[in-house]
């Protein structure tokens, strides 16, 4: 290794390839550190989107919801109606039978009555 001569434009072209392997990785750091920048910068963005977008959803979904509540009460309302308007129909139905079976006792007790053929103490 005393003597050892190197010739001079391998030297060169060593330090050109060494230089231009710098150069090459140090563009991939910047490379790597734009990109990185950019996910960084793209995860902010689609976060305050996201943001955005869920508060539009819950605004429309609360307005669909007032909707849905007033349906609701409006067929609670319906019902009570409805159970009222059975309610009076029972209790009409009871006057009925009442009447009904009063009728039937009135028309038994006085069949006869006016029948000339029968005397008042029922017999012909």
């Amino acid at each position: 290794m005393e003597n050892l001569k190197l010739p001079v434009a391998l030297v060169a072209a060593m330090a050109i390839q060494l230089a231009g392997g710098v150069w090459w990785v140090s563009q991939q750091a910047a490379t790597i550190s734009g990109l990185e920048e950019t996910v960084s910068q793209l995860g902010s963005k689609m976060a305050i989107e996201d943001n955005i977008n869920m508060k539009r959803d819950v605004k429309e979904n609360s307005v669909e919801l007032e909707y849905v509540w007033t349906e609701i009460d409006d067929l609670w309302d319906e019902t009570e109606r409805l159970s009222l308007t059975i309610s009076r129909i029972t209790e009409i139905q009871q006057r009925i039978a009442v009447l009904e079976k009063t009728l039937e006792f009135v028309n038994r007790d006085h069949t006869n009555m006016f029948d000339p053929r029968v005397k008042m103490n029922g017999s012909p």
